[in-house]
């Protein structure tokens, strides 16, 4: 097994693991980026983003291509492999990837993301990115004067519903019980809203579209209570059933809160573990947007080479709430 000793690993493609990697470039890190088992991030599995700064409209593919490209230019070496295993009790850190390859790095950045949750159904994976979303924030501005729904009970569902009444005309928030897990406040807000309409006791068994053009044209529900099916007519579907961060290979390593998000200092990307910092996803449950994933990139990057200038007294600490 080869093992390579460098200043700076930068795990994840999405705009956190670019930026926070085109940034230590600029530092003369020489970093090494990993692009993991999704190359590009989420942002490959979304068309047209019409709110990254600079571009009117691009498709997300195109973007991850130029940031790779950018990357690239400025000396970042971009390996396509996957990390199978990471140990933060030695020093330098050892990484070992997929291929056999080793890295044993004087710092970190852990930009590997988070994953919607999903249905888990068929027709559900075919409509993605086509009418199905996980993202209000990203795509709600498509359906202006359209029919949505959104799946959930908790927080993120309700402020989901709330954000999409800004656009389409009528919102569905399709829950498979007969109670909301959001807080009093923003349920209050939404059963005050004339545009949204509570399904209670329903589960979405299919959704259903068209191929040419390919998009949504309505859902079918399932009763939870007499299992009677039931046809909604809608033009997109939301679902808002939370996240998984792509966090499992820190477990036990870094302070994490109970949702496997990773733990960092205030206003910091700096993580319980020195020389290690957190960007992106993997520590943001609330925006969840490139810009701010970008933005903490940067962060990363700034403070992974204050470190290696001035380690470890350079490094914020983790204070537990």
């Amino acid at each position: 097994m080869t093992t390579t000793h460098i200043k700076s690993l930068v795990l994840g493609s999405g705009p956190a693991g670019y930026t926070a990697a085109i940034y230590a470039a600029r530092a003369a890190l020489a970093p090494v980026l990993i692009e993991g088992l999704q190359p590009g991030g989420q942002l490959t599995i979304t068309t047209d983003v019409e709110n990254w700064p600079g571009d009117v409209s691009v498709l997300g593919p195109d973007l991850m291509v130029r940031m790779a490209e950018q990357a690239r230019h400025v000396g970042v070496e971009i390996v396509a492999d996957i990390v199978t295993a990471v140990d933060l009790s030695v020093r330098p850190f050892a990484v070992t990837l997929d291929s056999g390859r080793a890295y044993r790095t004087d710092s970190l950045v852990i930009a590997t993301g988070a994953q919607a949750r999903w249905l888990g159904l068929e027709s559900e994976a075919r409509f993605r990115g086509f009418g199905v979303s996980a993202c209000a924030t990203c795509d709600g501005f498509f359906f202006r004067n359209k029919t949505v729904a959104v799946v959930g009970g908790g927080n993120t569902a309700v402020e989901e519903a709330l954000f999409l009444t800004n656009f389409a005309a009528k919102v569905f928030l399709i829950h498979r019980r007969d109670t909301l897990r959001a807080d009093r406040t923003n349920q209050a807000r939404l059963f005050a809203n004339p545009k949204i309409e509570m399904i209670w006791n329903a589960e979405v068994g299919a959704v259903e579209g068209t191929d040419m053009p390919l998009g949504v044209t309505g859902i079918d529900l399932i009763d939870t209570v007499s299992g009677l099916p039931r046809h909604l007519p809608i033009d997109g579907l939301f679902v808002a059933i939370g996240h998984v961060p792509a966090t499992q290979l820190f477990a036990g390593q870094l302070a994490m809160d109970d949702e496997g998000y990773i733990l960092t200092a205030p206003d910091s990307t700096a993580t319980s573990v020195a020389g290690v910092f957190a960007a992106g996803d993997v520590r943001d449950k609330i925006f969840r947007q490139a810009v701010t994933a970008a933005g903490m990139g940067c962060m990363a990057a700034l403070e992974t080479e204050r470190f290696l200038t001035h380690a470890p007294a350079a490094q914020p600490e983790l204070v537990a709430a």
